[in-house]
């Protein structure tokens, strides 16, 4: 079922009636976007959320950089974003060094300690064996957390094939993983779906998900963090597709793309 209109638009609707009217609101399923963070202070925080916190549903804080400001600060930032009905997590980095470190669980009560209810599983840095992620999995969801995981590598030189990316894909879903990011880095060349010149392969993209069903397809998020990339996955799957790794500056104009506001996706609009 569609969600309910988004308010914001309303004192468009006597110019633009049909402005949103495809697109999902909060609290939503789908076309959720994800924001990657890395250096945002408090006030920036504040704008990016009071301009379009209705349209963002994940702020991503990456490259371990929680690890590296004071640890008030960090509370103080992560109790804003969640102020405005945005999830904070963390990157998979530091859960990837946690679990190689022996200290997975500390990880989780760290997380609890900074009220996050979210943790991404991922192993595109350092290995994690199977096993492994389906322990830390159910150890997180026994936690209360909502789970994220991440498919693919960071390496280049060791890419995942479209079969190995479903079969990972699959089983987390299996293990109760809310939703599955498809790995591209903040980059967005040269990894998963992406060539290294950031144009989608397209074969990749047919055979990955082939095997899914369309309520898996939907608790996709491909990282997109290129608007061609972008325009590619909304014209593909839809103006709900849910995005990732997108930058702070970026998110309003992917809004405008979700909501047909722009060439690449006017006909969002009906308009010709």
């Amino acid at each position: 079922m569609m969600s309910p209109k988004n308010p914001d638009f309303h004192s468009w609707s006597d110019i633009i009636p049909e402005l949103g009217a495809g697109r999902s609101c909060k609290p939503r399923a789908d076309g959720m976007t994800m924001i990657i963070d890395r250096e945002l202070g408090l006030h920036a925080v504040k704008d990016l959320c009071q301009m379009i916190g209705s349209s963002v549903d994940y702020i991503k804080l990456g490259f371990g950089t929680p690890a590296l400001v004071p640890l008030d600060f960090l509370k103080e930032k992560i109790e804003l974003i969640q102020s405005y009905s945005v999830k904070a997590y963390f990157g998979g980095t530091l859960f990837e060094i946690a679990t190689q470190m022996g200290a997975y669980e500390a990880f989780l009560k760290k997380l609890k300690s900074l009220a996050i209810s979210t943790i991404e599983i991922s192993d595109g840095v350092l290995p994690v064996s199977r096993i492994q992620r389906g322990d830390c999995i159910r150890m997180a969801l026994d936690q209360g957390l909502r789970v994220l995981t991440e498919v693919g590598k960071k390496d280049p030189r060791l890419p995942l094939s479209p079969a190995e990316s479903c079969e990972q894909i699959l089983e987390d879903f299996d293990m109760g993983a809310s939703q599955v990011i498809i790995e591209s880095r903040e980059s967005g060349k040269g990894i998963g779906i992406f060539d290294k010149n950031g144009q989608v392969k397209e074969d990749f993209v047919d055979q990955l998900i082939s095997p899914l069903t369309e309520h898996q397809r939907s608790r996709l998020i491909w990282e997109a963090p290129l608007k061609d990339q972008q325009v590619f996955l909304l014209k593909r799957f839809g103006c709900n597709v849910n995005l990732g790794n997108i930058n702070p500056a970026d998110a309003l104009g992917l809004e405008a793309l979700r909501c047909g506001l722009r060439w690449d996706t006017i006909e969002f609009l009906g308009v010709k």
